[in-house]
């Protein structure tokens, strides 16, 4: 959450779907509480236009509902079929199971055009629009602290003259340019100073914006691979201060607390309760 509702406000939800993604934005009297972005599953990218909008509002209803559950709230769509939802017979699986979700919510659908939509537009093509800048940026900038990491890495430099010798070897590392890669990605070695900086680009930037273990671990795996990735992101995203400070607890309340019996002591040795 960017900032904290107030819940004597009207929540309004803006929503959008493209080929490949949908982007959802959180808003009070037009300023921005949240964003949400999700790179659709292959079963869900053969939809309709229409089944992918409607699974955007869908997807944004079910991360939000604690919100909107408390007064009615608005949503705002580009396709204008959407905003006569409550008019139209439900014919499809997906609209029938979708309409569940949205049973006991108070809500009205607002048509507004791409142009006046344009963050949850933006938010739904970041899966692949954003990629090829994303690339552009940030290989150049530390493909030289890459290379200068590996002159004071032993198992680097072996490495290195091995593939000098024979390129790719049998797990697939080939030398290009001085720079170790398998595959499309860049080989890092035992440099933790500059596998925390990596972790940090791709999980701190605006790109990034502090999402959690699996999503910041993708996003450095497209690029980058070195021997226990996973568990470096895993210890850095736990220890990322603006995280424990900013990220919502998302887990069922616990429940009240149940008091113990009241014991009672009669005679030596033996518990009345």
């Amino acid at each position: 959450m960017l900032a904290m509702p107030n819940f004597n406000d009207v929540f309004t939800m803006g929503t959008d779907a493209c080929a490949s993604g949908i982007g959802v934005v959180l808003l009070q009297k037009g300023q921005p509480i949240a964003f949400f972005s999700k790179e659709l599953a292959t079963m869900h990218q053969h939809l309709s236009i229409y089944e992918k909008e409607f699974l955007a509002v869908i997807m944004a209803v079910e991360r939000w509902r604690p919100y909107l559950q408390r007064q009615e709230f608005i949503t705002i769509t580009d396709h204008k079929s959407l905003s006569c939802l409550g008019d139209q017979y439900l014919q499809s699986e997906l609209q029938k199971k979708a309409m569940t979700r949205l049973m006991g919510l108070q809500f009205k659908i607002v048509y507004k055009k791409g142009l006046d939509n344009l963050v949850a537009d933006a938010l739904s093509r970041v899966g692949h629009a954003m990629a090829i800048p994303a690339v552009s940026e940030i290989l150049p900038l530390w493909i030289q602290e890459v290379i200068n990491s590996y002159v004071t890495d032993s198992e680097a430099q072996q490495l290195s003259q091995q593939l000098a010798i024979t390129s790719p070897d049998n797990s697939g590392y080939y030398l290009n340019k001085g720079v170790i890669r398998q595959g499309s990605k860049i080989w890092v070695g035992h440099n933790s100073a500059l596998r925390t900086k990596l972790i940090a680009a791709f999980h701190d930037s605006a790109l990034g914006g502090h999402s959690g273990v699996q999503g910041t671990y993708q996003r450095v795996k497209r690029m980058f691979v070195w021997e226990g990735l996973k568990q470096d992101v895993d210890s850095f995203v736990k220890q990322c201060g603006v995280c424990q400070q900013a990220k919502h607890e998302r887990s069922k309340p616990a429940g009240l607390l149940q008091p113990l019996h009241l014991l009672e002591l009669g005679r030596i040795g033996q518990w009345i309760s």
